[in-house]
């Protein structure tokens, strides 16, 4: 994947993400776990996207 693509993707979450926390009335507490979970879901996603994710998922157990 190239890297323009990735830099695009970070800053369309993040203007989203800066978007849902400015406009949208939550709870303190929603709005940190919603937080979190995309945080840890772009984590994620760059890790399986620079190849370093994928090869966690070839270790079998039992």
């Amino acid at each position: 994947m190239p890297l323009i693509n990735v830099v695009i993707v970070l800053i369309v979450v993040g203007v989203l993400l800066w978007l849902v926390n400015q406009y949208i009335p939550m709870d303190k507490k929603i709005k940190s776990i919603l937080n979190i979970v995309v945080i840890i879901a772009v984590v994620l996603w760059l890790l399986n996207a620079f190849g370093i994710f994928s090869s966690v998922g070839n270790i079998h157990i039992g």
